[in-house]
């Protein structure tokens, strides 16, 4: 978040400054969505105890691991993450927390912990700092106007206004981001458009953040999503992130870019600006977790319709150059500029594009973490695996075709089968790897190929279902 303070000193004085009314203890805890606690400004003695020693709440009605017995667990301001929030009608301040349990260490089972640790052990075992940048897709839902200008459903890729109708409220997003200081690289129309029966339009629009490491960027995730709510709730229209909201239209992903460094030196490119071995072996050990890392990453039934889809989705595990069907592809880089220093780390990267909005981007991008340092600490292993499944046409590789899980169901299956490597060195605590995979298990979606075939109703339920719920 934009830096605004990083000491109680600082935070006090911009409060006065500002004429702030409301501080908000902001935290993000296991459904990933930013929630809030407020507090009126009466006096300093108030809001220095606040900002220093921060709140007891209700851990049990956070997170489903927690006894109700004995419930109350910490958030503490996290000072350095002040930012004035721009949605409120009230001069406000917003800083977000860390979760401690009852003897003051961080909660093991909080999300941003999990990450934190996973990022110490790629760190402490590689040397590797990975950075990631995300591309946010979703759809705005409005009622059709008679002035609107129709255009052709799934082709709306880059258009602009009048036909992409939600231009402005989507630059409005970013203007919003940047005031909070979330660094994005783009914002556009996305290849989604369609008319539906009720009289609505369903617009795509997508927003790509520039990279940042693990932890910021899951943050960032969290506060995007909260913003252009936000905007479109003010705007009267209604915002969705649901992977699949109609079968035969596109759906929203969330791919992440991938970037490392070592020593401060890029770590997928080398000089003449091709793949490193260490790239390949990080691409490897993705490939050899992406059966699992869907646990994180695609977490609700409609996901698994998006990849079944495969309108630009994958469904194989393989990687390729530029291949858009691939689960890793290499984008084009802007190999022919000598300037590389203009062409950084942003425009260097390779691409995970399983994942969907509905992911918990900490659990992910913990995920991730872990099947990096897999890949670097295995180099044979993950170097073997990346060789037997590139590809340059989807479908030609020198092995069996391998897939991702096609349901949660078998999703929880491979989770099942990796968690020992994940739990490892207490990074994702045992009750967390239970309750993901009951999660996944409780919505036993293991026919949904077959009831895509002969039970379109009950599908057209479930897209119904999960419009808005991620």
């Amino acid at each position: 978040m934009k830096k605004q303070s990083s000491t109680k000193e600082d935070i006090i004085k911009l409060v006065q400054e500002k004429d702030i009314k409301i501080v908000n203890l902001c935290h993000i805890p296991q459904d990933c969505r930013l929630k809030t606690l407020s507090f009126t400004i009466k006096n300093g003695e108030r809001l220095q105890d606040t900002l220093e020693f921060g709140e007891r709440v209700d851990g049990s009605s956070l997170f489903s691991y927690i006894d109700p017995s004995k419930s109350d667990i910490y958030i503490v301001p996290r000072k350095e993450t002040a930012f004035i929030n721009p949605l409120s009608p009230a001069p406000t301040l917003n800083i977000l927390c860390r979760y401690l349990d009852e003897s003051g260490k961080p909660l093991d089972i909080a999300p941003e912990t999990i990450l934190l640790k996973a990022i110490e052990k790629l760190n402490s075992s590689t040397g590797i700092v990975l950075k990631a940048l995300a591309e946010l897709e979703f759809y705005i839902i409005s009622k059709q106007e008679e002035s609107s200008f129709p255009t052709v459903s799934e082709n709306n890729y880059h258009e602009s206004m009048p036909f992409a109708r939600f231009e402005n409220l989507r630059n409005e997003a970013l203007v919003t981001l940047a005031d909070v200081g979330i660094a994005t690289k783009y914002g556009h129309a996305e290849v989604g458009k369609f008319y539906c029966k009720t009289g609505h339009v369903m617009e795509q629009h997508e927003i790509e953040f520039l990279p940042q490491n693990l932890d910021k960027m899951a943050e960032t995730i969290t506060i995007a999503k909260w913003i252009i709510r936000n905007i479109c709730t003010k705007s009267g229209v209604c915002v969705s992130f649901s992977p699949k909201p109609a079968m035969e239209h596109a759906g929203n992903g969330m791919h992440i870019h991938l970037c490392g460094s070592k020593k401060d030196k890029n770590m997928i490119t080398d000089s003449k600006g091709n793949l490193t071995v260490d790239a390949k072996q990080m691409i490897g050990g993705i490939l050899k977790f992406a059966p699992s890392l869907t646990a994180f990453g695609n977490t609700t039934p409609v996901s698994y319709l998006r990849l079944i889809s495969r309108k630009e989705s994958p469904v194989d595990i393989c990687w390729g150059t530029r291949n858009r069907l691939a689960l890793i592809r290499i984008p084009l880089w802007w190999s022919f500029r000598k300037d590389t220093k203009r062409t950084g780390s942003h425009a260097r990267t390779f691409e995970f594009r399983a994942p969907d909005p509905s992911a918990n981007s900490y659990l992910l991008l913990a995920g991730i973490a872990l099947a990096v340092e897999y890949g670097l600490k295995n180099p044979k292993e993950a170097l073997k695996i990346a060789d037997d499944l590139r590809i340059e046409k989807v479908g030609k590789t020198t092995r069996k075709r391998k897939v991702l899980p096609l349901s949660c169901s078998e999703s929880a299956r491979n989770l099942e089968k990796d968690r020992s490597y994940y739990e490892a060195d207490g990074v994702f605590p045992k009750r967390v790897m239970d309750g993901i995979i009951g999660k996944l298990e409780f919505h036993r979606d293991g026919d949904l190929q077959k009831k895509l075939a002969s039970n379109p109703e009950e599908i057209e339920e479930l897209l119904l279902k999960y419009l808005d719920c991620c």
